[in-house]
């Protein structure tokens, strides 16, 4: 195995990984406050994003957060 088989072994699991963890877990319970500020987090968004923690604003900026970190693309 050469770098070449080695690097796209490592792309294969860091993209199965990251398909992974954006598969909606239907059964997961959502939060009826948010994490972050302790608002109630409001039961449509609650139905569309099972297992939720966070209120969207809370959320977008925790996302915001990310990508300028370059954790997310």
């Amino acid at each position: 195995m050469d770098i070449i088989d080695t690097a796209a072994e490592i792309e294969e699991l860091q993209r199965n990984a990251a398909l992974s963890a954006h598969r909606i877990n239907r059964n997961a319970v959502s939060a009826e406050r948010c994490e972050e500020c302790d608002e109630p987090i409001p039961e449509p968004r609650r139905a569309a994003v099972p297992g939720c923690q966070t209120c969207a604003d809370c959320q977008s900026v925790i996302e915001l957060k990310n990508k300028q970190r370059g954790l997310i693309n």
